[in-house]
């Protein structure tokens, strides 16, 4: 078997060479969130579309997921949309993990914009997707200290589909194998972990991928490293060693090179054809979460109406 400092460097050399040749792009931060439209509320959401479902240059023209859940709100509440780039390719404005610092960024800045004019408001961070990749992040640095925004501004965060998913977070529905494509948070997220509620939908690749599906994690890996200036090494060098040790256990390198001839098969082209046309990622206002049939929209709508009066 090869040893776990032998598969480290070799999983190190496979993520940096996937990453050659992607290069970086630049894009300034514009407008943070739309404008209040209450002053002052018992609560203020901020929600953090995926990807697609907004830009950095003009709000949404469609109704996204997460109007599902804000549209329902009742009491003393305000909803602010934060608006970000919201790619994921190269050839796009912004390459994913760019696009994705981008919303914490905006997310941050419209969070700390609401508590200066209105300094009595509690927050819910809300987020979907790539969004929900945002919200997560910066719950870390609310939950773990690094923020100048305190936990005590914060009552819930809620995320969908989130490609950080931790196994040990809070999760509403069915139970769910391994963690998100990205791989967990590592530090997870201190003081506001009682608050911070997850949904992801069986079969949903972006928040659950088994812990024996190497080459998945791998390109998970690869596309949160996709922008080395945005990239934190501790992160990414505390998952690669999660894998090294993981894979070390699963029978070395051997493993990862078998798995690599089966992403080639027809049944595994199969079944990532059928992941995409099931539409698993998209379908969360139809995802029942519990015996009573309750939607994933539903029920957050829900827990956050909880905290609107």
């Amino acid at each position: 078997m090869t040893n776990n400092s032998q598969l480290r460097t070799i999983l190190t050399a496979s993520v940096t060479t996937a990453l050659v040749g992607l290069g970086t792009l630049t894009g300034a931060a514009h407008a943070t969130a739309d404008p209040a439209t209450h002053r002052c509320p018992n609560l203020t959401v901020v929600a953090v579309p995926g990807t697609w479902e907004t830009s950095d240059t003009a709000a949404p023209s469609s109704p996204g997921l997460l109007d599902a859940i804000t549209d329902q709100l009742t009491g003393s509440v305000n909803v602010q949309q934060v608006t970000y780039s919201a790619t994921a390719f190269p050839w796009e404005h912004e390459i994913y993990a760019q696009s994705e610092k981008e919303a914490v960024d905006h997310t941050r800045t419209a969070v700390t914009s609401v508590l200066s004019q209105c300094p009595d408001t509690t927050i819910a961070l809300l987020g979907y997707s790539q969004g929900a990749d945002a919200v997560g992040d910066l719950a870390v640095e609310i939950g773990t200290g690094q923020s100048t925004i305190t936990p005590d501004r914060v009552a819930a965060v809620a995320l969908i589909a989130d490609p950080q998913r931790s196994a040990t977070d809070t999760l509403v529905g069915t139970p769910v194998p391994g963690n998100g494509a990205e791989g967990p948070r590592p530090t997870g997220f201190g003081a506001l972990t009682s608050r911070v509620r997850t949904v992801c939908a069986p079969g949903d690749l972006y928040c659950s991928i088994p812990s024996d599906d190497f080459v998945d994690r791998l390109a998970g890996l690869v596309v949160r490293m996709s922008a080395p200036t945005t990239s934190d090494p501790h992160t990414n060098s505390t998952q690669i060693q999660a894998i090294a040790d993981d894979l070390d256990e699963q029978g070395g390198i051997g493993t990862l090179f078998a798995q690599l001839s089966q992403q080639l098969t027809p049944e595994r082209f199969a079944q990532v054809r059928q992941f995409f046309t099931s539409h698993v990622h998209q379908n969360y206002n139809t995802y029942p979460v519990d015996g009573q049939g309750t939607t994933a929209t539903t029920w957050l709508t829900q827990w956050l109406n909880h905290h609107t009066n």
